[in-house]
């Protein structure tokens, strides 16, 4: 497959993103509470269309009550959903959470795997969710792509893909290994802070004087 062409100038802006934004939040770590990759794991999961903080709020009594994969993997779907049911859409989550937890304690003895291949194979689990465990509880450098990461890549013109695997891709070719976890990290807070979806901060940004959208008109501006 042909390597896609990048916008111009892409690889400075790219470079630019990681310098200032290391400097506006230089000790950024995720906001998911967990004490394993294992916890870790479920967190992720869980932290589909909720807030980092309503996960918080439900795993310190749910990891009391299930302890590891084999607690997961036998417990009934109604009564996980009871434990689920803060963190929205808990029917498909509880699923996951039991198939994820089966397929570990199957073909992996209950531990986490620290490779890709593997942690993808597992029911529930997808490339954002196996990368942030990959670079949080492993140290191995990945770049998950949530919705703020989708959302500020596409506004600097650092890719012109919207599928995640894509702007992985791309963003992976411009910046070092070494800055993806935590390029990653940043994007999602200066998501969640700054560079909102609806009404963007652009005056307080620490990058709109590069950012092509910066102090657009409207969010179909935004896009161009």
């Amino acid at each position: 497959m042909a390597t896609r062409r990048l916008p111009a100038g892409a690889r400075q802006r790219a470079l630019l993103t990681v310098e200032r934004l290391t400097l506006a939040y230089p000790d950024a770590h995720t906001e998911l509470d967990f004490g394993n990759s294992f916890q870790l794991l479920v967190a992720v999961i869980l932290s589909a269309q909720t807030t980092d903080v309503r996960v918080n709020q439900v795993t310190p009594k749910l990891f009391e009550r299930f302890p590891d994969a084999a607690a997961f993997a036998v417990v009934e779907q109604e009564e996980l959903e009871v434990w689920l049911r803060p963190t929205g859409f808990f029917r498909s989550k509880s699923r996951a959470v039991r198939e994820m937890s089966q397929d570990l304690v199957r073909l992996h003895g209950g531990e986490v795997p620290p490779r890709m291949e593997d942690l993808v194979k597992l029911r529930g689990v997808g490339r954002k969710t196996a990368n942030v465990v990959l670079g949080v509880a492993f140290g191995t450098p990945g770049f998950p792509v949530d919705t703020h990461v989708q959302r500020l890549t596409g506004r600097l013109r650092l890719t012109t893909a919207v599928e995640p695997e894509k702007i992985e891709a791309d963003i992976c070719r411009m910046v070092p290994p070494e800055e993806w976890t935590l390029l990653s990290l940043r994007l999602i807070l200066h998501g969640r802070r700054v560079c909102a979806a609806r009404r963007p901060r652009c005056a307080g940004c620490a990058l709109n004087d590069f950012c092509p959208s910066a102090f657009a008109e409207s969010p179909a501006r935004r896009r161009r």
